[in-house]
């Protein structure tokens, strides 16, 4: 086989699939195999059912499916479709949903990435049963066309090759580039963790590249609120059980499970929940972030690059100021447009936003996170001065804030503030986990308190549109009650069982609103944007700087 035994015995096994990545994309094998990143996309899940229901050709020659093979040999492990005898000899078998390449004379060729898939199969079938496997079949079920791939030495030493640049590739640390070749992202399982236009998008000269990331989120947060709610598990559904009915909901249909309170969950529907890569969360009645599950893997490679990018004081300062100079502009832009046509009330708060635009013209050349921290505290105090003179008249007392008052919140408004950034906070934490990131590790906020410092640095960019905006826009329509929405003490304000529901469906309305990115110049739903937010951050440090935090309210 000229193969040597001591080539790949000190490394992990690569699986056969791995290979097929690699051919495919190089960005894909390092995504799915150093990083750990796999999808399942509808493509997928067609592919698994098309191997569910494939039977044997013919009754004659016996055949055996999903066989398991592994070389040490060779280094890798996979499990081939089916094995058939055929003229006193076996031959390798795969399955492919899609379509054949053609010849000149339009015979049925394998892709690339399929060919060298086969071949793997067959090198580890003759050394799993000690016999030569000439020839391996690949089965193209939309052309109902079978290719033909010779297992000759040539097809062994393109295997070789393709198994040393695979094992090249994941001893480095540093993600390919993007592919040059625009139509395999289309059809990419991982085009929406890769975002490859995003990156195209910004080298070119035609600004309306269309994009690949989804617009709307598939899935939706449960959110579990009864105070005695238990969660368990039947099958592939989460079920709720109160005082009041039982509800099912399927998997299928979850992003991520919230538990505010004492509600309880079983072991069994936390694995079932890890198992489909959903966070669970939970926040105590007052809207605090507590804990959260993380289903991704470890994504070492990714938190290595994180932190030694991190590390770096210039970077944490340069993704500092783009971060400020975006919030105090949003910030800035809605007091504007809140007194936009009423003269006198933007004389009112003519000193809060002198302060605001003073702010912002010393933030780009800020020399220390200390000094922008000083200069985004100062734009808070004054945007926070300004905020309650966007409330109607109409608006009664007991819902206009005095002042602002965090832990606890004192009065309504501050109450509704203060809950909607913990379910911000929840939403930015799974985010940043799903993407791969490390909450723990920040460039603008400093580790001081138990929350994590990127959670906090990238939910400054979403303050204004997920929590102010929403908050204000319900207190002017008259949907909260301070008699039946809040549970007011002397010392604090609680939103009560009915109007922390009212607040959680206020926010997730908002995450289903849609906006205009200033980068891709496609219309995403906030929950969406959220996500597209964390992975720009990302890129930062991986080849397309520059992106991040361009977000700005109109």
């Amino acid at each position: 086989m000229n193969v040597n035994p001591e080539s790949y015995s000190d490394e992990p096994p690569l699986r056969v699939m791995a290979l097929h990545a690699l051919l495919y994309c190089e960005r894909l094998f390092y995504l799915e195999e150093v990083e750990e990143i796999r999808v399942a996309d509808g493509n997928v899940y067609a592919g698994r059912r098309l191997h569910d229901d494939v039977v044997p050709l013919d009754d004659e020659s016996p055949e055996r499916r999903s066989v398991e093979v592994a070389s040490e040999t060779w280094g890798l492990l996979g499990k081939v479709d089916a094995v058939r005898r055929r003229d006193g000899v076996w031959v390798a078998l795969e399955h492919k949903k899609g379509r054949c390449r053609r010849g000149e004379n339009k015979e049925p060729l394998p892709w690339p990435s399929d060919r060298v898939q086969a071949v793997a199969y067959a090198v580890l079938l003759e050394e799993e049963f000690g016999e030569p496997v000439p020839q391996a079949r690949i089965r193209y079920h939309a052309d109902n066309v079978t290719a033909f791939v010779e297992v000759d030495e040539a097809a062994k030493q393109e295997l070789r090759q393709t198994i040393e640049r695979a094992r090249e590739l994941r001893r480095g640390t540093q993600r390919p580039p993007v592919t040059e070749n625009e139509r395999l992202c289309k059809t990419c399982s991982l085009n929406v963790v890769c975002l490859p236009e995003e990156e195209r998008l910004a080298q070119a000269e035609d600004p309306h590249v269309p994009t690949l990331f989804p617009s709307n989120r598939e899935r939706h947060t449960l959110h579990v609120v009864a105070r005695k709610a238990y969660v368990s598990r039947s099958g592939e559904t989460l079920v709720v059980k109160t005082d009041d009915a039982d509800q099912k909901v399927p998997i299928q249909q979850i992003d991520a499970v919230v538990i505010h309170g004492h509600g309880q969950m079983t072991t069994q529907a936390i694995h079932l929940c890890a198992y489909h890569g959903i966070s669970v969360g939970w926040m105590s009645f007052g809207g605090k972030f507590i804990a959260g599950t993380s289903a991704s893997p470890g994504r070492v490679r990714q938190r290595i690059r994180q932190y030694q990018a991190l590390s770096d004081a210039e970077t944490c300062l340069r993704l500092a100021r783009t971060l400020v100079l975006a919030k105090v502009e949003s910030q800035l832009r809605y007091v504007m447009r809140g007194t936009r046509g009423n003269s006198a009330l933007r004389q009112q708060c003519h000193g809060e936003l002198e302060r605001i635009r003073e702010s912002l013209r010393r933030v780009s050349s800020a020399s220390s996170l200390d000094t922008l921290r000083g200069l985004e505290g100062m734009a808070a105090k004054a945007y926070f001065a300004a905020l309650p003179l966007l409330l109607s008249e109409r608006v009664p007392e007991e819902m206009r804030p005095k002042g602002r008052s965090k832990h606890p919140p004192r009065d309504c408004f501050n109450c509704l503030l203060s809950f909607g950034y913990g379910m911000l906070h929840s939403l930015m934490h799974r985010t940043l986990l799903a993407v791969g990131l490390e909450p723990a590790f920040g460039f603008f906020h400093q580790p001081r308190t138990a929350a994590p410092p990127l959670v906090l640095d990238v939910m400054e960019l979403f303050r204004t549109p997920l929590v102010d905006m929403p908050v204000v826009g319900s207190v002017n329509r008259g949907q909260w009650s301070p008699e039946g929405d809040f549970t007011i003490a002397r010392e604090h304000v609680w939103l009560s069982d009915e109007g922390r529901k009212k607040a959680i469906a206020l926010f997730e309305q908002r995450l289903e609103e849609s906006y205009k990115h200033p980068h891709t110049q496609q219309s995403l739903s906030y929950a969406r944007m959220v996500e597209l937010e964390a992975r720009l951050l990302e890129k930062e440090w991986t080849g397309s700087p520059g992106l991040f935090a361009q977000l700005r309210m109109r």
